[in-house]
């Protein structure tokens, strides 16, 4: 019932009946079974599973959840077998002639272990194993390995200890899938039920025949590969999934798997705390990734901030007053940043730049925008507000386009380059611009006064000038970036790393300009919570305490130093990007992503979360660093092969992560 790619698949009706029942009733036409039992585990989702087999007059056994090995010596021995037949519950047109025929195959040849699977001839779904409980018995005692004793039979299958033979199907039809793991495979076996209703006793041959007649039937899973949930993690599977039911598979492109390492990558956790990151099957991995994209400057959680948190849930989280916390939040701060005098607060990136503007539009009375420095957050902006025929090419992520945007909304956002004025000047030279919003640095800092001729140019104007801080801030300072230029701005946005994992982001800006907040609607009643300031609040406390964004910033200068050691040591040649908190590096070589993709593989296997940047946290001791760098070393020696000539495809499991930019967050 807790299947990870089809919940409740055994239960799941068939023209009206459970899969279960169908199974069963099919595998009772079987001559040479004695007795069928139902070995299912103790997890309590599986107790109306267990309560149906029972009132079809069948024994059902509830053992170990994860080693099914013990479940099946348990089960076995409970129904005193001497022979055991192994059927999985997700394959309700097995037919029992040909399990009776493996059965019969079994006693005449007098092995320890016989199946129709090695190799695999008939299709996917009508698996069968037949072996001694003696041979049980000694696998169950002898094996202690996590993928034996899940999968109950991989010892078994030793040729070196267990005499065994198998049943071939004159025609290898092992690609036919008629097995039930996903929501494609549950509609063919649907539709097969169907087709031969309200007969359940049809024969495999008889589901082969209507396959050549109507292949269309078959069709929708026919690319899912044999046995793949086999060799798939709990997390590759829950990613599957999701993305049959969620467009994209989640609700941030750069958390998505094929990002990192696709068909590889665990996706999902389960429990994360400093910088270690457990996944759905309990392994723990250092992440030296990018932390929760940049959003956990203290380390995953905290426990100043967690308690604080805490406090907050058992106080209550909502009401029908305002929290005090946010203006204490907000106090806070207008003491950072004392050009600012006001604050409104959002919950995520994308609504503190949908706030900033919309305040920026309507203080400045024009709706024109210049914008440089891009993130996943605004894409949707420029999506929005660029017309069809304007190059879109380096401003947004892969698959972005403005279609179904209404035309009203387009044409008001011009993209500019960082450190470039002149192209700025024309811009607001020849479009009514009343806003200005950028980040404070790119991937290099300002040049030539970039930033002061900036702020004379919105002055003189009389544009709005906005700092996107959602990633830069707090890393480097603490507050701001631009504090570290002498640089003021009329309002600046604060998000990541300002709640240490909690949703929280800021707007902040001079009274004249965000009082025009009044004259336009920006509300929401989530943006009221109190989780979000409380943990602002603390998060903030605790970064003054211990100087957080010193410490991240020498740590990752020398993360940096590092690679480039590395680098040095085996003639390869990178390439350094980002802040030092942000640190980031790419190979110069045209195999650049395949070498990430390499090294995001590699490092998995060593218990590390990495790629080509580390977003840093005050986690990331010394010994964690030296363990990272330990790990990598051998790495970096195989790129050098792959670059004298070794195919870096060869050594890859899996195809090349997707590209990226090379960008603050």
């Amino acid at each position: 019932m807790g299947s990870t790619r089809l919940p409740n698949k055994v239960m799941k009706p068939i023209g009206g009946i459970p899969m279960i029942e169908l199974l069963l009733q099919r595998l009772s036409k079987s001559r040479e079974i004695n007795e069928i039992v139902v070995a299912t585990s103790e997890d309590p989702r599986n107790a109306p599973l267990a309560d149906c087999v029972r009132a079809l007059g069948y024994r059902c056994f509830a053992g170990s959840e994860n080693d099914v090995l013990d479940r099946y010596v348990q089960a076995a021995r409970g129904a005193e077998a001497d022979v055991v037949v192994r059927i999985t519950g997700d394959c309700p047109l097995i037919d029992p002639e040909l399990v009776d025929g493996v059965i019969r195959a079994y006693r005449e040849r007098g092995v320890d272990y016989m199946s129709n699977t090695s190799p695999p001839s008939y299709p996917d779904g009508l698996d069968t194993e037949v072996f001694s409980m003696r041979a049980l018995e000694r696998a169950w005692q002898e094996t202690s390995d996590p993928f034996d004793r899940e999968h109950v039979t991989p010892y078994l299958r030793r040729p070196e200890l267990f005499s065994q033979s198998s049943v071939g199907n004159d025609e290898d039809l092992s690609a036919l899938r008629w097995t039930v793991d996903e929501p494609a495979d549950y509609a063919v076996v649907s539709a097969v039920f169907g087709h031969f209703a309200p007969d359940i006793h049809f024969s495999w041959r008889q589901v082969r025949e209507l396959q050549l007649a109507q292949p269309e039937l078959f069709s929708p899973n026919q690319q899912i590969t044999r046995n793949e949930g086999a060799s798939m993690s709990n997390g590759q599977k829950l990613w599957k999934r999701a993305k049959q039911i969620i467009p994209g598979g989640n609700m941030l492109l750069s958390k998505r798997a094929e990002m990192f390492l696709p068909e590889q990558w665990p996706a999902y956790f389960s429990k994360a705390k400093g910088c270690q990151v457990w996944d759905l099957d309990g392994n723990m991995y250092t992440d030296m990734s990018i932390m929760g994209i940049g959003t956990n400057v203290l380390g995953y959680g905290h426990p100043e901030v967690d308690a604080a948190v805490r406090a907050t849930v058992d106080a209550g989280n909502m009401s029908t007053f305002n929290c005090p916390e946010e203006v204490y939040l907000a106090e806070k701060l207008i003491e950072l940043h004392p050009w600012a005098d006001m604050v409104r607060f959002a919950r995520s990136g994308g609504e503190a730049n949908a706030i900033a503007i919309r305040i920026a539009r309507a203080a400045s009375g024009r709706d024109k925008i210049a914008v440089c420095g891009y993130h996943g957050w605004h894409d949707w902006y420029l999506s929005a507000n660029l017309g069809d025929d304007e190059n879109l090419a380096g401003h947004l992520l892969p698959g972005l386009d403005p279609k179904g945007v209404p035309q009203s909304l387009r044409g008001t956002v011009f993209p500019f380059n960082y450190n470039n004025f002149a192209e700025l000047e024309a811009l607001v030279n020849n479009h009514d611009i009343g806003v200005i919003k950028m980040e404070v640095v790119r991937n290099k800092g300002p040049e030539d006064n970039f930033l002061h001729k900036v702020r004379e140019l919105a002055t003189a104007r009389g544009i709005v000038l906005i700092f996107d801080e959602c990633t830069s801030g707090f890393r480097q300072t603490f507050g701001g970036l631009h504090k570290m230029y002498g640089v003021e701005p009329d309002m600046a946005m604060f998000g990541k790393a300002l709640g240490n994992g909690y949703a929280i982001t800021a707007t902040i800006g001079k009274r004249e300009i965000m009082e025009a907040a009044q004259s336009t609607f920006i509300s929401s009643t989530f943006w009221t919570e109190r989780i979000g300031p409380t943990a602002g609040l603390k998060t903030l406390e605790v970064m003054e305490r211990t100087k957080s964004w010193d410490v991240i910033t020498e740590t990752g200068l020398q993360i940096r130093k590092r690679w480039q050691e590395l680098a040095d040591k085996h003639g390869l040649k990178i390439e350094h990007w980002g802040l030092p908190a942000l640190t980031g590096y790419s190979f110069q070589s045209e195999n650049n992503l395949a070498y990430k993709t390499l090294v995001t593989q590699e490092m998995l296997a060593k218990g590390y979360l990495a790629g080509n940047s580390v977003y840093v946290c005050t986690e990331h001791t010394p010994e964690v660093i030296d363990g990272y760098f330990a790990a990598l070393d051998p790495i970096f020696k195989t790129i050098r092969e792959c670059e004298e000539g070794r195919d870096v495809t060869g050594l890859l499991k899996g195809p090349v992560c997707h590209g990226g930019f090379k960008r603050l967050n």
